[in-house]
């Protein structure tokens, strides 16, 4: 079975940290973009970060850049969001994006395995 599966979400301290998880599940991470997408409550779903397997580029939304940091291994077919110094701003759903379609991160995606979301909320 083909799942990508999220994990690490909590509630945290404004100024704490987070690391989230994103497994692959049934298939591999060669040859794909990964990334991070968030939904706050009553807003749409923005790109939080990006990784590619082709370079090891990395994207990151100016909101984070500074504090968000990602990265991958391939070998456990994982990709991580460590974020720091967290605002209640970046309260939100975190979802894990893999597209089996690219494998360097870019303005557009191809086709995307979403994983189930996993709840953030930074409060105090």
């Amino acid at each position: 079975q083909v799942q990508v599966v999220e994990s690490g979400g909590g509630l945290v301290q404004p100024g704490g940290s987070l690391r989230l998880s994103c497994a692959a599940i049934g298939f591999t991470l060669d040859y794909t973009a990964s990334g991070w997408f968030r939904q706050a409550p009553g807003k749409e779903r923005e790109g939080v970060s990006c990784i590619s397997s082709s370079d090891g580029s990395t994207y990151y939304a100016d909101s984070v850049k500074g504090r968000f940091t990602i990265s991958r291994d391939n070998a456990k077919k994982t990709v991580y969001l460590q974020m720091n110094n967290l605002k209640p701003e970046d309260t939100g759903v975190y979802y894990c994006a893999v597209d089996i379609e690219r494998s360097t991160c870019g303005k557009r995606w191809g086709t995307i395995r979403w994983g189930q979301g996993t709840q953030v909320t930074v409060s105090s």
